[in-house]
């Protein structure tokens, strides 16, 4: 009996050295440092971080927009990477194509009314029929490369505003653009325009397959 007690103590020691020894990487310890544990997913950070590695830009910002959330779900996220912040985490639409309270339906054709996945640098700010607006750039051939083609721009909206939820247990939806509560659009536009990424994701088997800036 002493024997097999003694055997377990044992087995216990190991188990804690071996946990002790174990290495968080570089992408663990910002997500643990910026405290995103319950706010986003790791898989989207991490995935996010792996493509904005390798894109040039001009801001230390990337905005993560996860698809995988409902719409009357918080689901953008505004990370500055050198201050290891969470800048804003609020609402945003998806294309009324895509879906109804989940996006699931995505195109990078003209006039589908869908959103498209991918990687994107931000760009000028103009005042459009939709007030302030933020142009995109999309990054991935067939992916969302026509963004600018089909006027998918970041923009504040009434369909986007956190009360839509409570009369229809979803935000409206728009016209493929990733449109914001009208409250805190301009904010977010004025922090990531200009050279930041901006990374829309969604557990798309078509895109993970097609996406070159997923891969390591």
């Amino acid at each position: 009996m002493m024997k097999k007690i003694f055997i377990l103590f044992l087995v216990a020691i190991v188990a804690q050295k071996a946990n002790a020894n174990v290495k968080l990487t570089e992408t663990q310890k910002l997500y643990n440092e910026i405290g995103l544990t319950g706010v986003m997913s790791y898989e989207l950070f991490e995935k996010g971080l792996n493509g904005y590695s390798k894109i040039e830009k001009q801001k230390p910002i990337i905005t993560f927009i996860d698809f995988s959330k409902p719409s009357d779900s918080e689901r953008i996220f505004v990370i500055d990477i050198e201050q290891k912040k969470l800048l804003y985490r609020t609402y945003v639409s998806h294309g009324k194509n895509s879906g109804s309270n989940y996006a699931k339906y995505f195109s990078n054709d003209v006039g589908s009314f869908k959103s498209s996945l991918g990687f994107y640098v931000t760009n000028e700010t103009y005042y459009g029929k939709n007030g302030y607006s933020l142009r995109l750039e999309g990054l991935e051939k067939g992916v969302n490369d026509k963004a600018r083609e089909r006027a998918i721009v970041v923009h504040g909206a009434k369909y986007s505003n956190p009360e839509m939820i409570s009369q229809y247990n979803r935000l409206g939806r728009s016209l493929g653009c990733p449109a914001l509560p009208t409250k805190i659009s301009q904010e977010i536009i004025d922090t990531i325009k200009d050279g930041s990424v901006l990374f829309i994701f969604a557990d798309d088997g078509n895109y993970l397959s097609k996406s070159a800036l997923l891969k390591s």
